[in-house]
């Protein structure tokens, strides 16, 4: 199996964490996550910037640089942050940002899809959104405008589902991550999403699994595989987001 990692965390001690938050997870570097994925065929994967992490995002270029060719950034930037430094973040190998509407810093969330909207346009960034599923219908004028988004870890809820099917159709792709954080039949899920659209689901490990009830264990890959199939899981496991994040047959990020 080659795996592209959708959804990952680095934890490196030699950057601080955000002082705004109560929550100190425990290291988790770029050699903790090889050891943890060398059964996995890890090929490259998203690192993803988590609500705990301090501000700033040299904590993700350094996973970037650590991790090597195949990895790209997932950045959580100010909604006033300048294109320059979009544009840097973008040369450190970050190809998606992040709207985290379950723990991040309060913002206003027009002005984070503002944000979301100038980077698509000035890079071709999508956006990733960490939401609860039934949320989604409050949201999705909002998001209507964004030409490529994706919610995390199968948009947690059993009662959402309806919702991000309808997102789904139109267009969005979906992280098949988190199995254990939320209170979905994860198979049923799984093939609901696939039946609408084979090319929204993006495997990824979630490692460390930070705040989960279980960490991420191989047995969930084996459980994708199982209820999708041969053609969709490789899908899952590698070519869909490849195309989502722009990343070449080489396994290297689009410029």
């Amino acid at each position: 199996m080659a795996l592209f990692d959708a959804h990952l965390h680095i934890i490196d001690p030699r950057f601080s964490l955000d002082p705004r938050q109560d929550y100190r997870p425990a290291p988790f570097t770029a050699d903790d996550y090889r050891a943890r994925t060398a059964s996995l065929g890890v090929t490259g994967g998203a690192v993803v910037a988590g609500s705990f992490q301090g501000p700033g995002h040299e904590y993700l270029t350094a996973a970037l640089r650590d991790l090597g060719p195949g990895f790209v950034g997932v950045a959580d930037p100010d909604p006033e942050t300048s294109d320059s430094a979009l544009l840097d973040l973008h040369a450190a190998g970050v190809r998606a940002l992040r709207i985290n509407l379950r723990r991040g810093p309060a913002a206003d969330l027009d002005a984070q899809v503002q944000l979301a909207r100038r980077a698509a346009e000035l890079l071709n960034w999508p956006c990733e959104l960490y939401v609860d599923s039934r949320e989604l219908p409050a949201l999705s004028a909002r998001v209507a405008t964004l030409p490529r988004i994706s919610v995390d870890h199968l948009g947690l809820s059993r009662e959402g589902l309806p919702h991000l099917l309808d997102m789904v159709a139109g267009g969005a792709r979906v992280k098949a991550t988190g199995f254990a954080r939320g209170d979905l039949d994860v198979p049923a899920a799984l093939r609901a999403i696939a039946d609408v659209n084979p090319g929204a689901l993006m495997f990824g490990t979630d490692l460390p699994s930070t705040r989960a009830p279980r960490p991420f264990d191989p047995a969930d890959a084996d459980l994708l595989a199982e209820v999708l199939g041969p053609d969709r899981a490789a899908a899952a496991f590698h070519g869909n987001a490849l195309a989502f994040y722009g990343i070449g047959p080489d396994g290297r990020a689009g410029a």
